[in-house]
């Protein structure tokens, strides 16, 4: 049962989550956290931001660390593989469909009106996020990495992946 649940928790998601990895977020938060329990919110915040240093795709990062955790390295294969799945049986089913409406107003009308959704589910995301740090580190801790990490990518140009490192080396040493 636990492998099929391993598969439910991340084909779902990758069903419904329109605009790939970043916008399936939410919703394997909402299956992992909320649904099976695998996982704290805290839990899945840090394993989030561990994926988000590694290269990669997101979603085949969260689908494989939690499935090894819940399963094993054959949960670890159920997990990346559920992920995966929803998208190559869309483009082999839907490839013609979609070249063939492409113009449509209709198809054009559908895509707007989904990425205002997506843009609410990141942002609820985010805001646990940010309860959850503030509840465990403080709120001068949150607000100094958060203005720190903004002026060290937006004003200095650092890559992202650099700031999160260096959050991570922080936390490590100042919030572990």
């Amino acid at each position: 049962m636990t492998y099929w649940e391993i598969f439910l928790a991340f084909f779902i998601p990758g069903i419904v989550g329109y605009g790939g990895g970043p916008a399936s977020i939410p919703l394997v938060e909402k299956e992992v956290v909320d649904r099976y329990g695998w996982l704290t919110v805290n839990d899945f915040s840090e394993m989030l931001a561990m994926a988000n240093a590694l290269p990669g795709p997101i979603a085949t990062k969260m689908a494989g660390f939690i499935g090894y955790q819940q399963g094993g390295i054959l949960g670890a294969g159920v997990g990346v593989f559920a992920t995966v799945a929803p998208s190559l049986i869309l483009m082999v089913v839907l490839l013609s469909i979609l070249l063939k409406f492409k113009d449509s107003p209709r198809v054009k009308n559908m895509s707007m009106l989904i990425r205002p959704t997506i843009a609410i589910l990141l942002g609820v995301m985010a805001f646990d996020f940010f309860h959850t740090s503030y509840l465990d580190a403080g709120a001068w801790q949150m607000i100094g990495i958060a203005l720190v990490s903004f002026l060290l990518m937006e004003r200095l140009k650092v890559h992202p992946a650099f700031v999160i490192i260096g959050a991570l080396v922080y936390g490590g040493i100042f919030l572990g």
